[in-house]
């Protein structure tokens, strides 16, 4: 499924990590955000790494999972790459 994952870390280090993290999952269409094709679970191992790094007294962490129908009416203007659900995956 289709998610969008956006952060607001405030310190340089946990910033990185969730940088370096996400990119493994998905697209970084803008700096503090990811559109990645994960499921549930994945979507859970985000969230207890985001509570690992977050200051939870300044910093915020979204995940967004967005279904099949809502992701083919999402719009990009300007630069940007538009991230289509797959039909199938190579394994």
């Amino acid at each position: 499924m289709l998610t969008l994952v956006a952060y607001d870390i405030s310190q340089d280090k946990p910033r990185t990590r969730m940088h370096k993290y996400l990119k493994e999952l998905g697209l970084n269409s803008q700096r503090s955000v990811f559109e990645c094709e994960i499921e549930a679970d994945a979507r859970q191992r985000v969230a207890q790494f985001g509570t690992t790094l977050l200051d939870h007294e300044t910093d915020s962490l979204r995940i967004y999972p967005i279904c099949e129908r809502c992701a083919r009416k999402v719009q990009v203007q300007g630069q940007g790459i538009l991230l289509l659900p797959r039909a199938f995956e190579v394994v």
